[in-house]
Protein backbone atom coordinates (compact mmCIF):
# COMPACT_ATOMS: atom_id res chain seq x y z
CA UNK A 1 0.00 0.00 0.00
CA UNK A 2 1.60 3.51 -0.76
CA UNK A 3 2.58 5.19 2.22
CA UNK A 4 2.55 8.73 3.37
CA UNK A 5 6.11 9.47 0.92
CA UNK A 6 3.91 7.99 -2.16
CA UNK A 7 1.12 10.11 -1.56
CA UNK A 8 2.70 13.16 -0.93
CA UNK A 9 4.39 12.12 -3.67
CA UNK A 10 0.82 12.30 -5.60
CA UNK A 11 -0.40 15.00 -4.59
CA UNK A 12 2.55 17.29 -5.53
CA UNK A 13 2.61 15.64 -9.66
CA UNK A 14 -1.41 16.47 -9.28
CA UNK A 15 -1.37 19.80 -7.86
CA UNK A 16 0.24 22.07 -10.66
CA UNK A 17 -2.92 20.27 -12.45
CA UNK A 18 -5.68 20.62 -10.31
CA UNK A 19 -5.15 23.83 -8.19
CA UNK A 20 -7.47 26.80 -9.42
CA UNK A 21 -8.97 24.56 -12.27
CA UNK A 22 -12.65 23.50 -12.74
CA UNK A 23 -13.90 20.21 -13.31
CA UNK A 24 -15.26 20.57 -16.49
CA UNK A 25 -16.25 16.96 -17.35
CA UNK A 26 -16.25 14.05 -15.32
CA UNK A 27 -16.76 10.65 -16.04
CA UNK A 28 -17.51 7.51 -12.95
CA UNK A 29 -17.23 4.34 -15.37
CA UNK A 30 -18.76 2.05 -12.43
CA UNK A 31 -20.65 3.14 -9.46
CA UNK A 32 -18.49 1.90 -6.73
CA UNK A 33 -14.42 1.79 -5.92
CA UNK A 34 -14.07 -0.32 -2.67
CA UNK A 35 -16.89 1.48 -1.34
CA UNK A 36 -19.45 2.82 -3.32
CA UNK A 37 -19.46 6.04 -4.74
CA UNK A 38 -21.25 8.89 -3.37
CA UNK A 39 -24.71 9.90 -4.32
CA UNK A 40 -24.81 12.51 -7.31
CA UNK A 41 -20.57 11.99 -7.43
CA UNK A 42 -20.74 13.22 -11.33
CA UNK A 43 -23.03 16.10 -10.95
CA UNK A 44 -21.43 17.18 -7.61
CA UNK A 45 -18.07 17.22 -8.88
CA UNK A 46 -18.80 18.61 -12.30
CA UNK A 47 -18.00 22.72 -12.82
CA UNK A 48 -16.46 22.25 -9.46
CA UNK A 49 -13.78 24.48 -8.96
CA UNK A 50 -10.70 23.05 -6.63
CA UNK A 51 -9.05 25.54 -4.37
CA UNK A 52 -6.40 23.41 -2.84
CA UNK A 53 -5.18 20.17 -2.38
CA UNK A 54 -3.94 18.95 0.78
CA UNK A 55 -2.89 15.00 2.37
CA UNK A 56 -3.90 14.48 5.43
CA UNK A 57 -1.95 11.12 6.60
CA UNK A 58 -2.64 8.40 3.17
CA UNK A 59 -5.74 10.69 2.42
CA UNK A 60 -5.52 13.21 -0.92
CA UNK A 61 -7.94 15.94 -0.01
CA UNK A 62 -8.92 18.57 -3.07
CA UNK A 63 -11.25 21.34 -1.79
CA UNK A 64 -13.43 22.72 -4.08
CA UNK A 65 -15.15 25.91 -4.33
CA UNK A 66 -18.89 23.82 -3.69
CA UNK A 67 -18.18 23.88 0.23
CA UNK A 68 -17.28 19.89 -0.34
CA UNK A 69 -14.40 18.18 -0.07
CA UNK A 70 -13.16 15.26 -2.54
CA UNK A 71 -11.08 12.52 -0.16
CA UNK A 72 -9.32 9.90 -2.07
CA UNK A 73 -7.66 7.40 -0.53
CA UNK A 74 -5.05 5.15 -3.10
CA UNK A 75 -5.84 1.69 -1.59
CA UNK A 76 -2.87 -1.02 -2.54
CA UNK A 77 -2.81 0.27 -6.41
CA UNK A 78 -4.76 3.15 -6.71
CA UNK A 79 -3.06 5.87 -9.15
CA UNK A 80 -3.91 8.65 -11.09
CA UNK A 81 -2.02 9.11 -13.89
CA UNK A 82 -2.42 12.52 -15.88
CA UNK A 83 -3.09 13.15 -19.59
CA UNK A 84 -2.22 16.67 -21.43
CA UNK A 85 -4.53 17.89 -24.29
CA UNK A 86 -3.29 17.44 -27.95
CA UNK A 87 -3.92 21.20 -29.30
CA UNK A 88 -3.67 20.37 -32.84
CA UNK A 89 -6.69 18.15 -32.43
CA UNK A 90 -9.39 19.25 -29.62
CA UNK A 91 -10.69 16.60 -27.49
CA UNK A 92 -7.81 14.04 -27.86
CA UNK A 93 -5.47 13.94 -24.94
CA UNK A 94 -1.45 12.74 -25.12
CA UNK A 95 -1.34 9.15 -23.38
CA UNK A 96 1.19 7.92 -21.16
CA UNK A 97 1.95 4.04 -21.71
CA UNK A 98 1.88 1.55 -19.19
CA UNK A 99 -1.69 2.00 -17.99
CA UNK A 100 -4.30 -0.73 -18.65
CA UNK A 101 -7.56 1.65 -19.36
CA UNK A 102 -9.77 -1.47 -18.59
CA UNK A 103 -8.76 -0.55 -14.30
CA UNK A 104 -9.57 2.93 -15.24
CA UNK A 105 -12.47 4.16 -13.06
CA UNK A 106 -13.20 7.25 -12.60
CA UNK A 107 -11.91 10.17 -15.24
CA UNK A 108 -11.57 14.06 -14.33
CA UNK A 109 -11.08 16.82 -17.31
CA UNK A 110 -10.43 20.23 -16.63
CA UNK A 111 -10.90 23.75 -18.06
CA UNK A 112 -6.91 23.98 -18.70
CA UNK A 113 -7.49 20.62 -20.77
CA UNK A 114 -5.59 18.46 -18.58
CA UNK A 115 -7.07 14.78 -18.00
CA UNK A 116 -6.49 12.93 -14.29
CA UNK A 117 -7.79 9.06 -14.80
CA UNK A 118 -7.95 7.09 -11.42
CA UNK A 119 -6.58 3.63 -12.23
CA UNK A 120 -7.16 0.90 -9.93
CA UNK A 121 -7.03 -2.69 -10.94
CA UNK A 122 -7.60 -3.68 -7.08
CA UNK A 123 -10.47 -1.25 -6.36
CA UNK A 124 -9.39 -0.58 -2.58
CA UNK A 125 -8.73 2.73 -3.37
CA UNK A 126 -12.24 5.03 -2.41
CA UNK A 127 -13.53 8.73 -3.14
CA UNK A 128 -15.64 10.34 -0.85
CA UNK A 129 -17.05 14.15 -1.06
CA UNK A 130 -17.88 15.28 2.45
CA UNK A 131 -18.74 19.13 3.64
CA UNK A 132 -15.58 20.89 4.36
CA UNK A 133 -16.46 22.78 7.52
CA UNK A 134 -17.35 18.51 8.78
CA UNK A 135 -14.00 17.13 7.48
CA UNK A 136 -11.57 17.16 10.72
CA UNK A 137 -14.87 15.52 13.12
CA UNK A 138 -15.33 12.74 10.17
CA UNK A 139 -14.33 9.11 11.89
CA UNK A 140 -11.73 9.08 8.82
CA UNK A 141 -9.99 11.89 10.44
CA UNK A 142 -11.28 12.35 13.93
CA UNK A 143 -9.04 10.37 15.52
CA UNK A 144 -5.42 10.69 13.13
CA UNK A 145 -2.41 11.58 15.15
CA UNK A 146 -0.41 14.78 14.41
CA UNK A 147 1.73 14.48 10.34
CA UNK A 148 5.10 13.40 10.85
CA UNK A 149 6.68 16.09 8.85
CA UNK A 150 4.07 19.15 10.58
CA UNK A 151 5.11 21.04 13.27
CA UNK A 152 3.11 20.05 15.89
CA UNK A 153 4.99 16.45 16.06
CA UNK A 154 7.94 16.53 18.24
CA UNK A 155 10.01 14.12 21.27
CA UNK A 156 7.79 15.54 23.57
CA UNK A 157 4.25 14.77 21.41
CA UNK A 158 5.92 11.36 21.00
CA UNK A 159 6.68 11.12 24.62
CA UNK A 160 3.28 11.62 25.80
CA UNK A 161 1.84 9.21 22.99
CA UNK A 162 4.43 6.42 24.31
CA UNK A 163 3.87 6.85 28.03
CA UNK A 164 3.18 3.77 29.85
CA UNK A 165 2.80 1.70 26.62
CA UNK A 166 3.90 -1.70 27.03
CA UNK A 167 3.42 -2.19 23.00
CA UNK A 168 6.23 -2.60 21.17
CA UNK A 169 6.89 0.78 19.45
CA UNK A 170 7.12 -0.69 15.70
CA UNK A 171 3.20 -1.45 16.35
CA UNK A 172 2.91 1.82 18.19
CA UNK A 173 4.46 3.93 15.51
CA UNK A 174 1.86 2.52 12.88
CA UNK A 175 -0.99 3.29 14.87
CA UNK A 176 -2.39 6.12 13.18
CA UNK A 177 -4.12 7.81 16.40
CA UNK A 178 -0.16 8.15 17.38
CA UNK A 179 1.43 9.33 14.01
CA UNK A 180 -0.58 10.19 11.19
CA UNK A 181 0.93 8.29 8.01
CA UNK A 182 3.62 5.98 9.00
CA UNK A 183 3.82 2.21 7.25
CA UNK A 184 5.73 -0.63 7.93
CA UNK A 185 8.28 0.41 5.11
CA UNK A 186 9.32 3.82 6.73
CA UNK A 187 8.86 2.76 10.29
CA UNK A 188 11.49 -0.43 9.34
CA UNK A 189 14.11 2.57 8.09
CA UNK A 190 13.54 5.10 11.02
CA UNK A 191 13.95 2.37 13.67
CA UNK A 192 16.98 1.58 12.15
CA UNK A 193 18.74 4.97 11.88
CA UNK A 194 18.15 5.87 15.12
CA UNK A 195 19.66 2.36 16.43
CA UNK A 196 16.06 1.07 18.47
CA UNK A 197 14.85 -2.55 18.30
CA UNK A 198 11.42 -2.71 17.10
CA UNK A 199 10.40 -4.62 19.94
CA UNK A 200 11.38 -2.75 22.53
CA UNK A 201 8.36 -1.42 24.88
CA UNK A 202 7.29 2.03 24.00
CA UNK A 203 7.11 3.56 27.20
CA UNK A 204 10.82 2.43 27.73
CA UNK A 205 12.32 4.86 25.28
CA UNK A 206 14.10 7.90 26.80
CA UNK A 207 14.08 11.29 25.55
CA UNK A 208 17.00 11.18 23.71
CA UNK A 209 15.95 7.78 22.37
CA UNK A 210 12.96 9.52 20.90
CA UNK A 211 14.52 12.70 20.11
CA UNK A 212 16.96 10.53 17.53
CA UNK A 213 13.20 8.75 16.44
CA UNK A 214 11.49 11.89 15.49
CA UNK A 215 14.29 12.82 13.61
CA UNK A 216 14.66 9.58 11.87
CA UNK A 217 11.37 9.66 10.66
CA UNK A 218 11.45 13.09 9.05
CA UNK A 219 14.88 12.82 7.66
CA UNK A 220 13.59 9.25 6.04
CA UNK A 221 10.22 10.59 5.01
CA UNK A 222 12.01 13.85 3.47
CA UNK A 223 14.33 11.73 1.31
CA UNK A 224 11.44 9.35 0.06
CA UNK A 225 9.72 12.11 -0.75
CA UNK A 226 12.56 13.49 -2.69
CA UNK A 227 13.33 10.45 -4.48
CA UNK A 228 9.79 9.93 -5.23
CA UNK A 229 8.51 7.72 -3.35
CA UNK A 230 9.52 3.66 -3.51
CA UNK A 231 7.94 1.73 -5.77
CA UNK A 232 7.35 -1.52 -4.68
CA UNK A 233 4.25 -3.41 -6.93
CA UNK A 234 2.06 -1.52 -8.74
CA UNK A 235 3.20 2.57 -7.40
CA UNK A 236 4.07 5.11 -10.28
CA UNK A 237 3.41 8.60 -9.77
CA UNK A 238 1.53 11.48 -11.41
CA UNK A 239 3.74 11.83 -14.37
CA UNK A 240 3.84 7.66 -14.71
CA UNK A 241 7.31 7.54 -13.03
CA UNK A 242 8.35 4.92 -10.95
CA UNK A 243 9.85 6.10 -7.23
CA UNK A 244 13.51 5.28 -6.67
CA UNK A 245 13.64 4.88 -2.51
CA UNK A 246 14.17 1.01 -2.34
CA UNK A 247 17.72 1.84 -3.52
CA UNK A 248 18.25 3.39 -0.49
CA UNK A 249 16.55 0.90 1.54
CA UNK A 250 18.86 0.41 4.87
CA UNK A 251 17.03 -2.74 6.12
CA UNK A 252 13.55 -3.15 4.36
CA UNK A 253 14.03 -5.91 2.33
CA UNK A 254 17.37 -6.78 3.03
CA UNK A 255 17.37 -9.72 4.82
CA UNK A 256 19.99 -11.93 5.48
CA UNK A 257 22.59 -8.85 4.07
CA UNK A 258 25.42 -7.46 6.10
CA UNK A 259 24.34 -3.95 7.55
CA UNK A 260 25.01 -1.07 5.65
CA UNK A 261 27.21 0.70 8.80
CA UNK A 262 31.10 -0.66 7.91
CA UNK A 263 31.52 -0.30 11.27
CA UNK A 264 29.06 -2.74 11.86
CA UNK A 265 29.27 -6.58 11.62
CA UNK A 266 25.35 -7.40 12.09
CA UNK A 267 23.43 -9.03 9.42
CA UNK A 268 19.30 -7.51 8.57
CA UNK A 269 16.81 -9.76 10.04
CA UNK A 270 13.18 -10.43 9.05
CA UNK A 271 10.62 -11.57 11.58
CA UNK A 272 6.66 -11.52 11.89
CA UNK A 273 5.53 -8.58 14.19
CA UNK A 274 1.83 -7.56 14.29
CA UNK A 275 1.06 -9.32 10.97
CA UNK A 276 4.13 -7.51 8.77
CA UNK A 277 7.43 -8.49 8.03
CA UNK A 278 9.38 -6.63 10.06
CA UNK A 279 13.46 -5.93 8.99
CA UNK A 280 15.97 -5.16 11.39
CA UNK A 281 19.95 -5.30 12.32
CA UNK A 282 20.39 -7.56 15.00
CA UNK A 283 23.57 -5.11 16.51
CA UNK A 284 22.80 -1.98 15.27
CA UNK A 285 19.45 -1.55 17.37
CA UNK A 286 18.65 -2.23 20.62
Amino acid sequence: MPELPEVETVRRGLEPHLVGARLARVEARRPDLRFALPENFVARLTGARVEALDRRAKYLLASLDTGETLVVHLGMTGRFIVETAVTERPGAFHHRAGADDKHTHVVLETDRGARLSFNDARRFGYMALIPTAELAANPWFAGLGPEPLGPQFDAGVLAAAFKGRSQNVKATLLDQRVVAGLGNIYVCEALYRSHLSPERAAGSLKPAELKRLVEAIRIVLEEAIEAGGSTLRDYRNADGDLGYFQHSFRVYGREGEACVDPKCRGVVRRFPQGGRSTFYCDRCQR
